[in-house]
Order: structure tokens, then C-alpha cells, then sequence
């Protein structure tokens, strides 16, 4: 399927870690539907947890029934990745993700993540084990190299000699964390010499940023966002040609999640700790978000953020064209 006005591109959501967990991802599909998929935030699996607590109440079935989520596992032992993914297929799962991503110094640290493609070769033995052993489709999540562009055309070699059901590119090296432009010419280049299918994933913070991608790759037909799609939950519709996101569907899918959050977690400080989070998007969406802002960043209770989050929403509309500006 190629993008264009006519053709419209799949769209997944990217795995923001502290947001996108199975609450978040059950409102939004309820409340702004058409995803492709959903993907979590990872889940690392050791050869004693093939998922944590944490892991399994985030897949359990019921929390994701009618969404498509693609459940993405972090590590870099074979065995470790070959367990959890067939604990998830027995759960229902028809697709497990592997991050060779994530540029957490902590993570790359352990040769996970990012940190995974500084080591071809046990990269490829990785996938021979997985893929011999395996019976269910992975795709993988990857950046184009830890230091150099010139370890791409290696990295994407090892990649395109296994039967990979997606290669979902975020065109930056591990040492860009998200700084910088996307390295388009990596993602061209990858769109040139291999076979996979690929999903684009980068900065695709707007309806132009998404058209343009796919104006400039046009045999792409899946487009991943992530951070602009926090910020403005509406963008997948605006880029299929829906309507803009509406001050009063942010309120309703706002206090939708605060009632959740308050269902799942005991206590105030918990449910605070997620909505402040969802603001650091959603205040990009206000003309002039910092004085309410600051009272919700400052309350210690559920009684004064409920306070200055109405104060927002009653006194200020949403800024035409709005959408998440990267720091």
C-alpha cells in the first residue's frame, strides 16, 4: 500500500515507558480509534521472570481485550526472550517486539537495548536461536547503530538473513538519544537493500512531519508515533483526515484516566506521578499552560491538582496546529 492522500498509511503507537501502559492504551483505542497497534513498554525478562508482576498485569488478556497490542520484551539472552515469548503466545499473543533501541545508559550498560547492536555477531547468534526455536512472528525495534551511521549497512545485513515480520527503524544512533534530526538518509538506505517490511519511527510530531515521510518513502505502509501522538491523542485521525482533537475530548479522556489511575493505585502520590507526567505533553496543547502548571506540579493532593487541571481546561482553549515541540 503506498501513502498518499488516497492511501493512507498504518499507524501504531511507540512504547513510552510510565505512560502507555494497558490503561492508557484501552482509552485511547476506545476513545480515538483506528491504530494499527499498540506496543508496551518493555517488559525485561530474566531466565528466573519470564515477566515480571508488573509484566503480566500490564498483558494480562483481560486488560487488553479488542486493542492490538504487541507485547516488546528487552534483553539480550536468547533463552531469556525464547520463554517470555512463549508465556505470551500461551496468553494469546501472536507477535512478541525486541528492543535493540532503548538508549538508556543503564540499559546499554548491560548490552541490552542500543546497546545490543555493538555486538553483531551475538546479535545474529540471537536471532538464529530465536528463530529456530520460535514459532510466532517478532518483529524488532532498532536504532541504526550505537556511534557511527557506517555500522548500519552491518546491523541491517544481520537483520534482513532472519525471517523478521517487521523492522521498525528509529533513525538515530544510540548516542543521538533524541537529540537532533532523524538520519533520514539511514532509513533510505534501509528502504534500498533489504526486503523487510518497515515501519518508520521518528519525530513524527505533526500531520506534516507524517505526510512528508510518507511523500519521501513511499512503499512504507506503517508509520509508528510516539511522542507527538501523547501530546495530541488525536493525531493518527487529523493524518487519516479526521478532525482535530477537541478541547472537550482531551478533558474527557484526561478524567477518564485520573478516575482509572485512582482505581488502580492506593494513595494520592501514585496517581499524581502519572497525570504530571501526561502534562509535560499536554501543556504544548494551551497558549499559555505555566501558571496552572505550576500549581499541578506542585500539588501533593488529588484535591489541589483536580483544582488547577479544571482551571486549565475552563479557562483556556486549545492552540490551532498545536502539537509537541522536543526540548
Amino acid at each position: 500500500m503506498t501513502p498518499s492522500c488516497s492511501h493512507q498509511p498504518r499507524l501504531s503507537l511507540a512504547p513510552l515507558e510510565g505512560i502507555t501502559g494497558w490503561l492508557y492504551r484501552q482509552l485511547h483505542h476506545e476513545m480515538f480509534p483506528g491504530l494499527h497497534r499498540y506496543y508496551t513498554p518493555f517488559f525485561a525478562p530474566t531466565a528466573d521472570s519470564p515477566l515480571t508482576g508488573r509484566g503480566l498485569a500490564d498483558m494480562h488478556p483481560d486488560h487488553n481485550r479488542g486493542v492490538p497490542v504487541v507485547p516488546q520484551l528487552l534483553t539480550n539472552r536468547a533463552e531469556d526472550f525464547i520463554a517470555a515469548a512463549r508465556l505470551l503466545q500461551d496468553l494469546g499473543y501472536e507477535e512478541v517486539n525486541l528492543n535493540v533501541g532503548c538508549p538508556s545508559g543503564t540499559v546499554v550498560a548491560k548490552g541490552k537495548g542500543a546497546g545490543f547492536l555493538a555486538r553483531p555477531q551475538e546479535l545474529d547468534a540471537f536471532f538464529d536461536q530465536v528463530f529456530r526455536r520460535l514459532d510466532l512472528r517478532v518483529s524488532v525495534k532498532t536504532r541504526i547503530g550505537v556511534t557511527g551511521p557506517e555500522e548500519w549497512p552491518t546491523l541491517l545485513a544481520v537483520f534482513s538473513r532472519y525471517p523478521i515480520c517487521e523492522l521498525i527503524i528509529h533513525p538515530r544512533l544510540r548516542t543521538d538519544y533524541y537529540r537532533g534530526t532523524v538520519r533520514q538518509e539511514a532509513f533510505a538506505y534501509a528502504a534500498e537493500h533489504t526486503d523487510l517490511p518497515l515501519c518508520y519511527n521518528g519525530d513524527l510530531f505533526s500531520v506534516q512531519a507524517c505526510r512528508e515521510r510518507a511523500r519521501r518513502f513511499p512503499a512504507v505502509s506503517h508509520f509508528m508515533l510516539g511522542r507527538g501522538l501523547v501530546c495530541n491523542p488525536a493525531l493518527a485521525r487529523e493524518v487519516q483526515g479526521g478532525p482535530p482533537l477537541t478541547k472537550e475530548e482531551l478533558r474527557t479522556f484526561h478524567d477518564r484516566l485520573l478516575e482509572g489511575y485512582r482505581a488502580l493505585y492506593s494513595g494520592d502520590r501514585p496517581v499524581l506521578g502519572k497525570m504530571k507526567e501526561l502534562w509535560f505533553y499536554w501543556s504544548q496543547l494551551f497558549p499559555a499552560p505555566e501558571k496552572p502548571l505550576k500549581a499541578m506540579r506542585k500539588a501533593r493532593t488529588l484535591v489541589d491538582y483536580t483544582f488547577a487541571a479544571q482551571a486549565l481546561f475552563r479557562d483556556q482553549d486549545l492552540v490551532a496546529d498545536a502539537g509537541f515541540t522536543a526540548p
